[in-house]
């Protein structure tokens, strides 16, 4: 029997042998290689695969605060983190398909082989791999398979023609419940690299059903809420969030679902808002959230904004800025409260501090990072600007009134106001707040706006007022309020408050602390009064500064911000208070073009007033002409030609055609350039006209341009030819003699403390040596007060004196040292050199040679 037995053992024995021949085709063959390629080969390649998805899955750094990824995106240097595994796949999947090249796992395997290709970002090889698969293997669902290897290779790779043509054709194909499944997944994937959140979310929200707790489902869910959240349809992401907790998710998505269902919860009443606001007050009990309670208190900011309770919001921001050490969430808290400051409350000094404070704190990947930056780099001119307004505003009322009357008031509401303050102080001493600095005159406001239509008033704002107060202290110190407490005897008790006390009587050493603080308001009140605007002048440019302040506001709205709608209500503003202002047809343009791209039927009508009240203006013009700047542009630069031109001729003294090519220019039309064309016609006149006509014009001009650069110089020049006119008076005490026949001297004069006069004699005789050699003229050098005289002599008679004179200033006169520095060069008879001298009266004889020689 045992004999039996073991022969029966020895023939099986033979028959498996057999089997395991490549090239035999019998039942035995094909059992063993499909055993044995699914065990040994396929089954620890898929188990390989499987480890290798969870350390990429493991990669993800979730921001809660964004969309999740549905996905890791995968990248080089993740893959080397893993790269022995996906080569332990490729060696296990290929020892499998090359010792059972005919079992029915020898396709599976070269599935496996593509995925770890695609998992080591081996993107062409696993294409390949793929390709093979999909267009070799007789299983339709293998096929499918690949198909859907190649839209994640094409995906990650950025190739998405490709990868949508790969999936257009699945879609077409009868996949298997696990492939239809992989297709939605994979789509959703393609469309969120895409940002292309509607389809994603179309796909995620199809694939639901096939959904199995593998797959995550609490993560997908939370990811549909998430994009639904982002489109604006709040009732869809509060039912995928509810479905996401259904699913009893990992901790952290579970903490963000509450959170975000807060968000997007529909509140139809009172109670709702109270159930909300116990899941905040639960999840900040729970001791699990102590590292979230920074977001827990955003998130309840955010509820609290939602609701319009500003106030609350800005209390739980603060909170959430405090509360940890995430700086995405600590800056966000500060963004948040400066929006509130900047777009609600209109605290444009507290914005800026809240959004330096922001841009501190947020990271460089922040959405619209350059957005925020932009707006805080331009509070600092918004506080400017609004503090103008609002001071010179709240001086000016305060001007209408008599002093006792502002002092009263002033009075009586700081009384109200301490008492505020202290029972304020009585409520919240337990309670840690940010910028708590009470205001003696907070509630100034309040108490004025009976009588003022202003709303936005200096004194009624603690903030602006608490500042000013303490930046005064900070300065002046505690002082009493009387005459000449600025001066400079009073230093040592400005700058040490307590010297103050040294300095006064016996009896106001033993003054209470209550009198004290009653002095520090006095000085408060005298500290208003003293910059109240009386008189007219005062007036008039407290109002001009409030003009400007609105017209750069609008500015910096409509440029900066381009938040027309704040702009447009700022030019308004503008319009009505300063209707004759310089500014009006620029406004008037801006807010044409402001109503005209907001097309509601507004811009007409400014249109219409600035063709009617501005017909000339360049404004206008450009309503009428839009090419009209680009036409007055071309014709600027042609004057700018024509300018040239006549300068040289002025320059040269052909003051006839230099006229002429000015009154071509200004006859060629009207542009920007016009007041360059018109100053050298002046000056033109003043070598051909009266002196009186010359300074007419010049004043004419001051008048027509006051912001033209070229005012200035035309003062200048209106007080030139004063002072020439009274030293043509003073010459007429100094006579010189007309008799200009017989021997002259050439002469040079220049200050001494240039210390010019070896290089102007070196320059001198080189110029006669080569220039006048038959004359055998000498140099010498004379002092004249604090200046020197370099003369040459002597010139037989007038004639050849000119003739050096112009020469002269032709070749030396432009070069060094003489095109450096200042320098009076004249000609003068033998007898008028002796009263020159005698004299010292340089302006008076430049005067008479000016008349008497030069042609």
């Amino acid at each position: 029997m045992i004999k039996i037995r073991n022969l029966y053992c020895a023939f099986l024995l033979l028959i498996l042998l057999a089997g395991c021949s490549v090239e035999q085709n019998s039942v035995t063959s094909n059992f063993f290689h499909n055993m044995t390629a699914h065990f040994n080969g396929y089954f620890y390649a898929k188990e390989g695969a499987l480890e290798v998805e969870k350390l990429i899955l493991k990669s993800l750094d979730d921001d809660h605060n964004k969309i999740l990824l549905l996905y890791p995106r995968l990248d080089t240097v993740l893959a080397k983190s893993y790269k022995k595994d996906t080569e332990e796949i490729i060696k296990m999947a290929s020892k499998s398909i090359q010792y059972h090249p005919n079992s029915r796992w020898v396709d599976d395997n070269y599935l496996m082989v593509g995925l770890a290709r695609l998992y080591s970002c081996d993107y062409q090889n696993a294409i390949l791999t793929f390709k093979y698969v999909n267009t070799k293997s007789k299983d339709i669902n293998l096929r499918h398979a690949a198909l859907l290897g190649l839209v994640r290779t094409f995906s990650e790779m950025g190739d998405y023609d490709r990868a949508e043509e790969a999936f257009h054709y699945l879609e077409k194909e009868r996949l298997n419940r696990s492939n239809q499944k992989k297709l939605y997944l994979e789509k959703a994937n393609y469309y969120q690299i895409r940002n292309d959140y509607d389809n994603m979310v179309n796909n995620l929200s199809k694939a639901d059903t096939l959904l199995t707790r593998k797959d995550r489902k609490g993560r997908i869910y939370f990811i549909v809420g998430q994009v639904y959240q982002k489109l604006g349809f709040n009732s869809e992401a509060y039912n995928f969030y509810k479905k996401c907790l259904a699913t009893n998710p990992d901790y952290e998505i579970d903490f963000f679902a509450r959170l975000n269902m807060a968000q997007v919860a529909q509140l139809g009443n009172r109670r709702d808002e109270r159930l909300v606001r116990k899941q905040f007050d639960k999840l900040l009990k729970d001791t699990k959230n102590q590292d979230f309670k920074d977001k827990i208190y955003f998130e309840l900011g955010e509820f609290e904004k939602k609701q319009n309770n500003l106030n609350e919001a800005i209390k739980d921001y603060k909170l959430s800025a405090h509360a940890g050490k995430n700086k995405r969430v600590q800056g966000m808290a500060f963004l948040r409260i400066g929006q509130i400051d900047f777009d609600s409350l209109k605290k444009y000094k507290l914005a800026k501090s809240y959004y330096d404070s922001a841009i501190g704190a947020l990271p460089r990947d922040f959405e619209d990072l350059e957005v925020i930056k932009k707006r805080q780099s331009i509070l600092g001119e918004f506080v400017k600007y609004t503090e103008t307004i609002t001071i010179n505003d709240s001086l000016l009322f305060l001007a209408s009134m008599d002093t006792a009357t502002v002092r009263h008031r002033l009075d009586s509401i700081m009384s109200k106001d301490k008492k505020n303050t202290a029972s304020a102080k009585k409520k919240k001493k337990k309670e840690k707040t940010q910028d708590n600095t009470p205001s003696v005159v907070s509630s100034l406001s309040t108490n004025l706006n009976d009588d003022t239509n202003t709303s936005e008033w200096y004194f009624g704002s603690p903030d602006l007022v608490a500042a000013g107060q303490n930046e005064f202290q900070r300065i002046w110190g505690s002082i009493a309020l009387e005459d000449n407490w600025r001066r400079s005897n009073r230093s040592s008790a400005l700058s040490d408050p307590t010297a103050l006390v040294a300095q006064t009587t016996d009896k106001q050493k033993t003054e209470t602390k209550e009198d004290q603080k009653k002095e520090v308001k006095v000085d408060v009140i005298g500290k208003i009064i003293a910059q109240l605007p009386k008189t007219d002048e005062q007036k008039k440019a407290a109002l001009a500064k409030i003009e400007d302040a609105y017209f750069h506001l609008g500015d910096l709205y409509y440029f900066n911000l381009s938040e027309k709608d704040n702009a447009a209500e700022s030019y308004e503003k503008l319009l009505a208070r300063f209707p004759q202002s310089e500014h009006v047809p620029e406004v008037l343009y801006k807010l044409y073009l402001i109503h005209k791209e907001k097309n509601d039927g507004l811009a007409e009508r400014y249109a219409q007033q600035l063709e009617q009240n501005f017909p000339n203006s360049t404004f206008a013009r450009i309503l009428v002409n839009p090419d009209y700047i680009k036409e007055t542009t071309a014709l600027a630069e042609k004057q700018k030609l024509m300018y040239k031109d006549a300068y040289r001729l002025y320059q040269q003294n052909n003051l006839k055609p230099a006229m002429e090519k000015v009154n071509e220019a200004l006859a060629s039309g009207e542009t920007n350039f016009i007041p360059q064309l018109e100053f050298l016609k002046i000056l033109i006149m003043g070598r051909t006209e009266d002196v009186t006509k010359y300074q007419y014009e010049l004043g004419e001009f001051i008048k027509k341009y006051p912001k033209e650069p070229l005012k200035n110089y035309a003062e200048q020049l209106v007080a030139s030819s004063k002072t020439f006119l009274e030293k043509m008076e003073k010459a007429k005490g100094i006579q010189f003699s007309k008799d200009l026949e017989g021997p002259h001297f050439f002469i040079v004069v220049y200050n001494s403390s240039d210390r010019l006069t070896y290089q102007v004699v070196d320059a001198l005789e080189k110029f006669n040596k080569t220039e006048f050699p038959k004359l055998k003229l000498t140099t010498s050098n004379l002092g004249l007060d604090e200046k020197t005289l370099t003369m040459c002599v002597e010139f037989p008679d007038r004639e050849s004196v000119m003739g050096y004179y112009y020469k002269f200033l032709a070749q030396v006169a432009t070069t060094k040292p003489f095109s450096d520095y200042k320098f009076y060069n004249f000609v003068i008879t033998k007898d008028n050199f002796q009263i020159f001298y005698r004299t010292k009266s340089l302006d008076e004889y430049l005067t008479f040679f000016d008349k008497n020689y030069q042609k």
